[in-house]
């Protein structure tokens, strides 16, 4: 086994509401990718919205298509979210929202001051 054809990357995405991490992973045959912010998380199909809820983890799903795979970050931003945990749903996001509008909510300070 090697590590040789394996691809990560993490990166700070600036957006226009605030900073986000951007990841990617790649291999042979495959790929996921996701945005963390301090709250939560837009991701590809990979990840389990079920096993997010039991967390209380505000999960954001958007899936690809084999001719448009979600690869990098990115390639989230504009997807579809198709599917949320609970934490994600009490915040306010939406399936059919973009992934951009669904990491707003999630930027977004839950105890403003002022």
């Amino acid at each position: 086994m090697s590590v040789q054809q394996l691809v990560s990357r993490n990166e700070i995405l600036k957006l226009p509401f605030g900073e986000c991490l951007g990841s990617s992973f790649q291999w042979p045959g495959g790929q996921y990718c996701a945005i963390h912010t301090d709250r939560g998380m837009v991701g590809c199909g990979i990840y389990d919205c079920h096993i997010a809820s039991q967390f209380g983890y505000a999960v954001a799903i958007a899936r690809g298509t084999p001719s448009h795979p979600l690869r990098e970050p990115e390639d989230l931003l504009n997807a579809l979210i198709v599917e949320l945990s609970g934490a994600a749903t009490s915040m306010g996001i939406q399936k059919g929202m973009t992934g951009l509008q669904a990491l707003a909510i999630m930027c977004q300070d839950p105890f403003p001051r002022g």
